[in-house]
């Protein structure tokens, strides 16, 4: 569930649950939210909830409504925005399990859709010359370190998925695909699909190309009008 914060100077007034679907905001007594400032309008903005999104809109107020320092008219809300009503404050919080659910239903894809024939193929990692490496050496295989991705831009930016699974699947189907796989000997990406041949994902900037590149630490992947940093440990 959403929340919303109230502070005045650095100090929290009042704290609101996101429970209701609309929320007025304004120095009246028949808002929700009211603060009692000569700075703030009667009624001065109005926050409605549509199932887990919530939107910002300013109701003609003298001063303004400011998100993140910035003048606005309407705002879809994210986690983490400070929105400045005359002199308080007011920050959007949501529970740290809602948001990332909502970047894993946005970015990671569900095995029902993916494109699984051509997901084997890329996706099969070639383990011979690994094998034959550690018989020779009589090794066995090292301990794979903890991985995850962190959003870089967007509405998501900040959010973080840790890589757990065998086979993460990323992106939008009909804009860019592609698959993140673990294996003995690290992390690798591979492309699965796009809308053009010339619209591959990016790694620090370079094409994926048509075999699983290996993910190093700190690297950059550009994917579905997204960017996300690769970090281990």
């Amino acid at each position: 569930m959403a929340r919303l914060i109230l502070s005045l100077d650095g100090s929290v007034l009042a704290e609101y649950n996101m429970n209701k679907e609309r929320y007025t905001i304004g120095r009246l007594p028949d808002n929700d939210i009211r603060i009692d400032n000569p700075a703030v309008s009667g009624h001065h903005s109005l926050i409605i909830n549509i199932l887990n999104d919530s939107f910002l809109e300013d109701l003609n107020s003298t001063n303004g409504t400011y998100v993140n320092g910035k003048l606005i008219k309407k705002h879809a809300l994210q986690h983490g925005d400070v929105v400045t009503v005359g002199h308080h404050q007011l920050r959007f919080v949501e529970d740290d399990d809602a948001h990332q659910d909502e970047f894993e239903k946005t970015m990671v894809i569900q095995p029902s859709a993916r494109p699984l024939e051509k997901l084997r193929a890329a996706a099969q990692p070639d383990t011979t010359s690994t094998t034959q490496s550690r018989r020779a050496l009589g090794t066995g295989p090292p301990a794979l370190r903890k991985a995850k991705l962190q959003v870089l831009s967007g509405a998501f930016a900040g959010r973080e998925l840790e890589l757990t699974k065998a086979l993460t699947t990323l992106g939008r189907p009909g804009v860019q695909v592609a698959a993140i796989t673990r294996r003995s000997e690290g992390y690798f990406i591979v492309h699965v699909d796009s809308d053009s041949s010339n619209n591959p994902p990016l790694v620090n900037g370079a094409p994926i190309g048509e075999q699983a590149r290996k993910l190093a630490d700190n690297d950059v992947i550009q994917l579905a009008g997204v960017k996300m940093g690769f970090f281990e440990g």
